[in-house]
């Protein structure tokens, strides 16, 4: 017997329709210069557009927006390294909900400065030593707000979904079926949602993951069948992705729908930062990069494939941004 997964496309398409005039509709992008080096016909979701500068948003606003009116007054807590932040952030304030965010104190300050920006609180703690799980439980409990997690969570993952739906809808609205979608994997709250999508919608179509080399737990997860963690040494700049384990909910997702997840490495990631530079005209964080990084290394192959690309996030540190321009990394 086939167990129930978290969610079901009728998820994605609830969270599609509550994010109707809240989230941006992001563009597929091609380039013909992109499709001339990999051999194939290459859209890009550029999810950096999107509000906040990345996909979080709508998982966060379709959580949000489920809140009752006592529990948009007692405020919500998050804890993320950036992106999440900003996405619940944001959604908090058009929501006129208190939030409070536990972030890594190594947090790029782009993202520390523009979730301050949207008016929430922060709480810093050490990401090599702390446990933010347990620092957001204890604010939850003191403060008797809601924990909004960055990916283990059935309305985070079907909102992340829309980017999936959006994909396969965009693209046959151009006349093409995809024969590959790859997207970036930290928690798998992203791919988990893009794959439930794209598999409803386009069931031949295969679902691909980059990570970042050290921070390949869902690789090494589908390889031995069970969730992996990471090596505590794993140092990586793709500060977006980089969590311990699969989640407990998008675990057995994208056991069942992914092909196949590739590792991709630093200085690997900052190469196909400088290209999305220099030739794509984007400008793409480290952890938003890791699958089209992917693609330009030949480590998930697309010649003479039609594919979508999900580029999740634009919120780079500028000092790291100008290292790795400047071919420091």
């Amino acid at each position: 017997m086939t167990l129930a997964l978290p969610i079901a496309f009728s998820d994605v398409q609830d969270a599609a329709a509550r994010l109707a005039g809240h989230a941006v509709r992001t563009p597929l992008i091609e380039s013909p210069a992109l499709n001339e080096r990999l051999g194939g016909r290459v859209l890009i979701k550029s999810e950096t557009l999107q509000r906040a500068g990345a996909f979080k948003f709508r998982g966060a606003y379709n959580r949000l927006s489920r809140l009752s009116a006592d529990e948009r007054r007692r405020g919500v807590v998050a804890f993320s390294s950036g992106n999440h932040a900003q996405g619940v952030a944001l959604a908090a304030r058009l929501l006129g909900c208190p939030a409070l965010i536990v972030m890594p104190s190594d947090s790029p300050a782009v993202k520390v400065e523009g979730t301050r920006g949207f008016g929430a609180e922060i709480r810093f703690y050490d990401r090599f030593a702390d446990d933010r799980i347990a620092i957001a439980a204890e604010i939850a409990a003191e403060r008797g707000c809601v924990v909004v997690p960055s990916y283990d969570d059935p309305h985070i993952i079907a909102g992340q979904g829309t980017v999936g739906l959006e994909i396969v809808e965009d693209a046959r609205a151009l006349g093409v079926e995809l024969d590959r979608v790859l997207s970036p994997v930290g928690g798998g709250g992203l791919i988990a949602g893009v794959s439930t999508a794209v598999k409803a919608l386009s069931p031949a179509t295969q679902v691909w993951g980059a990570e970042p080399a050290g921070f390949d737990e869902t690789r090494r997860s589908l390889a031995s069948g069970q969730r992996e963690t990471i090596d505590d040494g794993a140092r990586s700049i793709c500060d977006a992705l980089l969590t311990p384990t699969p989640g407990e909910l998008t675990w057995p997702i994208n056991q069942r729908n992914l092909t196949g997840v590739v590792a991709v490495t630093d200085a690997e990631v900052a190469e196909a930062m400088r290209y999305a530079f220099s030739v794509l005209k984007l400008v793409i964080e480290p952890g938003g990069c890791v699958a089209l990084t992917a693609a330009l290394t030949g480590k998930i192959d697309l010649k003479g494939q039609t594919a979508a690309i999900v580029c999740s996030g634009g919120n780079v540190d500028p000092a790291l941004y100008a290292r790795v321009l400047g071919g420091e990394i």
